[in-house]
């Protein structure tokens, strides 16, 4: 079984930064999983944010977040993170990160075998 645990979220004005956290533990390897970030705002459907594959060499991003959020990835830690720039109010919804040991594109959901309960980021105009 694999847990996944996200923190950093909070309430932040438009045009500032946040940095969002994943904890991973279960006694598989962490290097066996890719890594997303998805968001849900209310009344949407869960979104791709961004990915990150097993040693960090390829990440990919939505078009809505590129040039803003950063991720990255601890292999010594078991952590992602979503260093997230330049935050405007759409980017508000409750972020979760996800976990999958194979994947075709990463930025659907039904790719991912475990799931975070999330973390809000609301973002002020």
């Amino acid at each position: 079984q694999v847990q996944l645990a996200e923190s950093g979220g909070g309430l932040v004005q438009a045009g500032g930064s946040l940095r969002l956290s994943c904890a991973y533990s279960s006694r598989r390897a962490f290097t066996n999983y890719a890594i997303s970030w998805f968001r849900q705002a209310p009344g949407k459907e869960r979104e791709f944010v961004s990915l990150i594959n097993w040693n960090g060499g390829r990440t990919e991003y939505s078009d809505s977040v590129k040039g803003r959020f950063t991720i990255s990835r601890d292999n010594n830690k078991n952590t992602v993170s979503l260093q997230m720039n330049s935050l405007k109010p759409e980017d508000t919804a409750v972020y979760h990160c996800a976990a999958t040991m194979t994947y075709y594109t990463g930025i659907y959901p039904n790719e991912y075998d475990y799931w975070g309960q999330g973390t809000q980021v609301t973002v002020s105009s």
